[in-house]
């Protein structure tokens, strides 16, 4: 008895995933480590004191405290006050300048580009007209010549 294969299933063509429905990851929210080397400041970076003079010691633990915990939250309070405008205007800049580089500048580049594949082939159909027999006819002419260097003691 002969069997009968069943069709494989269509698969399903998934639709782009809108930007908007992305998972955030809040525990590791520098991913591509834009800013590794740039804002990653501590108290070592800024405030160090040689070996030849030192404050005291409960100071300048208090002064590390006071300075991490200072910036600690200085950026929670900025970024809850101006985080999200300018996320805002972030969104909006780069908003339009996607539309822009998508609406504007690469057909306008696409535009230049065949204008000018236009205009050079009809520069090298010039060359190769005019300036071609003139090369060629003085490449000729100089064909002959042979120099020969002695040196003469």
């Amino acid at each position: 008895m002969a069997q009968i294969q069943q069709p494989e299933p269509a698969k399903e063509n998934k639709p782009y995933a809108e930007p908007l429905t992305k998972e955030i990851d809040l525990v590791q929210r520098d991913p591509k480590k834009i800013n590794e080397d740039v804002v990653q400041v501590d108290f070592e970076d800024v405030i160090a004191e040689p070996d030849s003079i030192h404050s005291f010691d409960g100071v300048w633990k208090a002064s590390s405290t006071t300075f991490t915990v200072t910036k600690y939250w200085c950026y929670r309070v900025l970024s809850a006050i101006l985080g999200l405008p300018l996320a805002l205007i972030w969104g909006f800049l780069f908003a339009c300048l996607s539309f822009c580089h998508i609406w504007a500048v690469v057909p306008c580049v696409k535009s230049y580009l065949m204008e000018v594949q236009c205009l050079g082939q009809f520069y090298a159909v010039c060359v190769h007209t005019f300036c071609d027999p003139i090369f060629e006819a003085v490449g000729k002419a100089l064909s002959g010549i042979r120099v020969a260097l002695r040196k003469e003691v």
